[in-house]
């Protein structure tokens, strides 16, 4: 009997808020939400962004004011809305107008050589060339310093950076905030606030779940593409030495692309289990994704949280990608007619690069068995992943034919899921859709011809970096956690920055909606996520909706599933109560740091069996010999 991989909680923060209970998802639907779910959706954000607090009586204003709800939707709905999604980079990343540089200055002396005075400690070992250093007469502590001859000296400078936009978590917002989060790169802040959210989405305590396996059917799979290039990680520690400054203990090991992993099993599970942390440029959550997946299809693990974080709103990593012609550039922009910053990214329209973004996403998968004895709040599945690269290609950063390997398969998979009427008329994709000209073509390509091969109409396009841009490895988690609001809600988020769709867009069978689009009348049964990824990482997994897989599950337990939902009822009455404290901005970020460790003593081993304090089953140390044949 095959396991079946079910969503059983996600979280994580984006531009457009947070993952868990599909406040993000909502906040890009903003425009089609009736009356409540919008208030409840500005209210939260604006506690988010600490336009509002709530109080013993309630919601407060910055002057202690009560406010009802639907008196902070109304005063705070304009800040929410401008201070969400993609923006003009802000002065918390740095000022694009302004960003620190050297200028590199050669000094021809007039009189032959320039005379200064320096502090002794300054003064570098071995002289440079042309220079001559005497003692100050009275002063120990200082040298004179004769330079002569041309002197290549760097001054400190700002210069104008040509892009201006960046997908920016909602302003106000620090992940940070409500933990020792002291040296710690934004990265691995988000992680933790990602991992912790989608810890409280479950609804059952993490102690419980622990109780019920083994450590090593515990797995964790994330990671980051660019690793942590920030001042606290490894942009700090390769621009100390240029900076005059050294680089401290923490910045290379907090650098490391596998932290959005090792960060989250140290400090937030408490973890002994499997640990990866898979890269594969764009489509790296995908990638861990599969990992999870297969390693629960094959009974290996029996819980899996899944995640990436990314944090690449900086000088450096936009200068690389503006370099490499990949990024919407004000200039770019104009000569399209726009100057709002927050209408660059538009996939499948008129574009001139995509738009960076950061973000942390963490998603729960369970084998059905244990999320069926637990209770666990089934919020969809994830039958298959499928990954293949492009061959041989000219440019490493160039798509290729991969991805019509991976689409394919996945979609062949929701066919033989759901059969061809479902895959035809209630399945959705949600595209890597980077909003450069070169994807817009080739990708709706590849959807357009599989269209056709599988006898596809109308069929619908979501693209969710129109909204938060492109968070590189967490993209693909984005593009998840979108899928599984709209699955759950009905309503696809449309590309609500362009004004049409790229006369040069495959889109003969595809439908792209520049407005929400309403299917709830229909439904969606099922998402396929694709995504592309610098050097030939394409990656494309099926997503199914919860009402799908209950139906399945519903259909395998028979008579046991009364007794689920029974037990599913106060799952949901937990996670309601964190979801309205989240709502509330109480996040209540987990961070064990130093907190409940094993001592060795405590760890009790057998010939047969190694047992762990707080596990409720042993890891068991017999095993067939799988080359019985060859013994």
């Amino acid at each position: 009997m095959a396991v079946l991989p079910v969503v059983v909680g996600y979280g994580g923060f984006n531009p457009a808020g947070r993952s868990s209970f599909d406040q993000a998802y909502r906040r890009m639907i903003l425009e089609s939400l009736d009356g409540g779910d919008r208030v409840r959706t500005i209210a939260g954000l604006a506690c988010m962004m600490g336009l509002v607090r709530w109080g013993e009586a309630g919601y407060l204003d910055a002057q202690g004011a009560r406010l009802d709800a639907a008196a902070v939707a109304e005063t705070c709905a304009r800040d929410v809305v401008n201070g969400t999604l993609i923006r003009r980079i802000e002065a918390s990343h740095f000022d694009p107008d302004a960003v620190f540089c050297h200028r590199p200055l050669a000094l021809e002396p007039a009189d032959g050589a320039f005379r200064f005075r320096l502090p002794r400690r300054q003064l570098p070992e071995p002289l440079p060339e042309g220079w001559l250093a005497e003692p100050v007469p009275n002063d120990g502590d200082a040298v004179w310093v004769t330079a002569r001859g041309c002197q290549n000296w760097r001054l400190p400078a700002t210069q104008v950076q040509g892009v201006k936009a960046a997908g920016q978590l909602p302003r106000g917002f620090d992940p940070g905030v409500g933990y020792q989060s002291r040296f710690q790169p934004r990265g691995l802040q988000m992680a933790v606030a990602g991992a912790s959210d989608a810890i409280h989405s479950l609804g059952v305590p993490w102690e419980r779940i622990c109780a019920a396996v083994r450590p090593d059917e515990i797995g964790t799979y994330a990671s980051c593409a660019m690793g942590q290039l920030g001042e606290e990680g490894l942009g700090g520690m390769l621009r100390a030495a240029l900076l005059g400054g050294r680089a401290t203990a923490k910045q290379l090991p907090l650098g490391l692309n596998s932290m959005p992993a090792d960060f989250v099993n140290a400090y937030v599970l408490g973890s002994l289990g499997h640990t990866e942390a898979i890269t594969g440029a764009c489509a790296s959550f995908l990638y861990n994704l599969h990992a999870a997946v297969r390693d629960i299809r094959r009974g290996a693990r029996r819980v899996a949280l899944v995640g990436a974080a990314e944090a690449p709103v900086t000088p450096e990593i936009v200068e690389g990608f503006a370099n490499m012609n990949a990024l919407a550039t004000e200039e770019a922009m104009a000569r399209l007619g726009d100057a709002d910053p927050r209408r660059y990214s538009r996939p499948f329209g008129h574009n001139a690069g995509f738009v960076v973004g950061e973000a942390a996403q963490y998603v729960f998968l369970m084998d059905d068995a244990l999320a069926v004895e637990l209770g666990l709040d089934i919020q969809g599945a994830v039958p298959e992943v499928c990954i293949d690269a492009d061959g041989v290609k000219k440019s490493i950063s160039g798509p290729g034919p991969g991805n019509y390997l991976s689409f394919g398969k996945a979609v062949a998979a929701a066919r033989a899921i759901l059969g061809e009427r479902a895959l035809r008329q209630r399945s959705a994709i949600f595209a890597h859709g980077s909003s450069t000209p070169q994807n817009r073509v080739t990708e709706s390509l590849i959807f357009d011809r599989l269209a056709e091969a599988f006898g596809i109409r109308d069929w619908p396009v979501c693209a969710v970096k129109a909204y938060v841009g492109h968070s590189l490895a967490a993209a693909s988690g984005d593009q998840l956690v979108t899928a599984l609001g709209a699955l759950r809600h009905g309503w696809l988020p449309g590309i609500k920055t362009m004004d049409a769709v790229a006369p040069d867009v495959h889109a003969g069978r595809l439908r792209i909606p520049l407005a929400d689009l309403d299917l709830r009348e229909r439904g969606l049964d099922a998402a396929i996520i694709n995504a592309k990824g610098f050097g030939g990482n394409n990656a494309s997994g099926l997503v199914l909706s919860a009402a799908v897989a209950e139906g399945m599950l519903a259909r395998r337990y028979g008579t046991g599933w009364r007794d689920y939902l029974a037990r599913r009822e106060e799952t949901r009455a937990l996670a309601a109560t964190y979801a309205e404290r989240a709502d509330r901005g109480q996040f209540a970020p987990i961070y064990r740091f130093g907190e409940g460790g094993i001592p060795d003593a405590e760890v009790q081993i057998s010939a047969d069996a190694i047992r762990v304090p707080g596990f409720g089953k042993p890891i068991a140390l017999t095993s067939e010999n799988p080359y019985s044949d060859m013994c």
